[in-house]
């Protein structure tokens, strides 16, 4: 029978501290790898200027696409209690960030693809803060936030332009309704002579 011989902790030790300094010999320090910076979007001039988005508008948002058509009618609905947007100080509009209880002046800043943005002059399109212009006719307005977080609490944004101020939203016609055939006519008995 063969006996192993098992070492002792001295023996172990001694070779984990060689190890160590072994290690400790190596030339080449490692170098923690450092993510590549985003490459900068370049600004562009927006699709519209800023004096298009200056004036009273009914304010609604939606999560679902399918809800776009209902929001657009909704938002119509609260011109009687308008979001409005005036224009900054330095050329921008004022209109408010996420959680923020009041306004900030921000630009429109256009991107490759066509893309506009509204958000902090300071920083580049797409950025956080900002809210893509999904779409704009004039007359409605669609916002994207780019934080996702934000987009999951606030929604797609919907503006629609309400009317000059003391004017009348004019109300939807009423569908006529269908008439009734009319009643005939009660017939007097014709007079008798005598």
């Amino acid at each position: 029978m063969s006996h192993f011989r098992r070492p002792s902790i001295a023996t172990g030790l001694l070779v984990g501290l060689a190890a160590l300094a072994l290690a400790g010999c190596e030339t080449t320090a490692v170098q923690p790898v450092e993510p590549a910076a985003p490459a900068a979007v370049p600004t562009l001039p927006p699709a519209f200027p800023p004096q298009n988005l200056v004036g009273r508008w009914g304010l609604t948002a939606y999560h679902v696409e399918a809800d776009r058509e209902r929001t657009i009618t909704a938002a119509g609905n609260q011109c009687r209690n308008p979001y409005v947007i005036t224009m900054g100080p330095s050329g921008g509009v004022m209109m408010h960030l996420a959680d923020q209880s009041n306004a900030t002046e921000l630009a429109l800043k256009g991107a490759p693809g066509g893309k506009t943005y509204v958000g902090p002059k300071d920083e580049p399109p797409g950025a956080a803060d900002d809210r893509e212009v999904v779409s704009f006719d004039g007359r409605v307005l669609i916002l994207r936030w780019m934080d996702p977080e934000v987009q999951s609490r606030y929604g797609t944004m919907v503006y629609v332009r309400c009317g000059a101020e003391g004017q009348k939203r004019p109300k939807p016609k009423a569908k006529p309704k269908p008439r009734a055939p009319a009643a005939p006519k009660p017939v007097q008995p014709p007079i008798q002579r005598q």
